[in-house]
């Protein structure tokens, strides 16, 4: 398998002229063995948090560092890496493209790159073979839609297989900032875990408030936002209203639109993949959209795909 300079410096012969690969290779043992480390660290951690909780050891400066560092990281992902880098609901400039793409990764789902990757794949092939994380894969029996739901959950996370992001992300591969932001994921996931500390240390004076605030704000705080992500893949493929027309078994699921920054809207945004705003119905909340229409007011966002009547009335399922 080339690398990715290999590919980029190599001639191109007729045989490497149609589409490339959607695998390109497999993880090595030290990126697979990250990948369990980034996933069940986290989780142990949203294990312990109810008897730590009931017991001691959770304050306001918990508090307070567990939802700024959650609403930080989470924007980071949906606005960012979801419907900027992956599906260019916007234009930003050079500032708020690092910001958004250093932002996400504080939410220790991986590179911008291969996050982008594999969601782009996900939207190609969306619940059928190809789908990184369908949970119909295995059929809608009962046995089958347990298995799927973890496959779409989680299990797909360990999966070695490696998506191709020549295929999938060549814009990003040819952005000379993200590609330098991207490699730097190691000292964004140290920040985002170990900055708690030091704040919560800080602010209490005490090496407890400084460990308090590293299991809240840093693991408990990466773990639940990992599986309310998680949940849009698998939840949110599953049940829920579908009012618009998907090619899809995509559902909108309104008990996880406050957490998710309005992505449960799930429905919408894959009848209209584009769309800056997923939650376009009246009462549907929509963080991420809020929070890219503030950037657009101070001009660091530009041309918005704004949902209207007639885009609206496209999509709209025929019952």
């Amino acid at each position: 398998m080339t690398s990715t300079l290999e590919s980029r410096s190599t001639p191109q012969g007729p045989e490497d002229r149609g589409p490339k690969p959607i695998i390109d290779g497999r993880r090595g043992h030290v990126e697979q063995f990250s990948v369990y480390v980034f996933v069940i660290v986290p989780f142990l951690a949203l294990l312990a948090a109810v008897p730590l909780a009931w017991g001691w050891g959770l304050g306001w400066v918990d508090v307070a560092l567990f939802v700024a560092f959650y609403y930080v990281a989470g924007l980071g992902v949906t606005v960012g890496f979801h419907r900027y880098f992956t599906h260019g609901s916007f234009k930003a400039n050079r500032a708020l493209k690092i910001g958004l793409a250093i932002a996400g990764m504080m939410a220790l789902q991986g590179p911008v790159i291969v996050w982008v990757a594999d969601h782009r794949r996900h939207h190609a092939f969306s619940d059928r073979e190809g789908d990184p994380h369908s949970p119909w894969l295995f059929g809608s029996g009962p046995v089958a839609l347990a298995k799927g739901f973890w496959h779409a959950h989680m299990g797909w996370l360990f999966d070695r297989d490696r998506t191709n992001a020549q295929r999938f992300a060549p814009d990003l591969l040819a952005d000379e900032d993200l590609v330098r932001v991207d490699k730097l994921f190691p000292l964004w996931t140290t920040i985002s875990l170990l900055a708690p500390a030091v704040i919560g240390g800080l602010v209490t004076m005490s090496w407890s408030g400084a460990l308090s605030a590293f299991f809240w704000a840093g693991l408990v705080r990466v773990a639940f936002l990992h599986h309310v992500t998680w949940s849009v893949n698998s939840i949110c493929h599953m049940v829920g209203d579908r009012p618009f027309a998907a090619r899809d078994r995509s559902a909108n699921v309104w008990a996880l639109a406050i957490l998710s920054f309005g992505e449960s809207w799930h429905n919408l945004h894959h009848a209209d993949p584009t769309c800056a705003r997923h939650g376009v119905k009246r009462g549907q909340i929509d963080t991420s959209a809020r929070l890219i229409w503030v950037f657009e007011k101070f001009g660091w966002a530009t041309n918005v795909r704004w949902p209207n009547p007639e885009r609206l009335a496209r999509i709209t399922a025929k019952k």
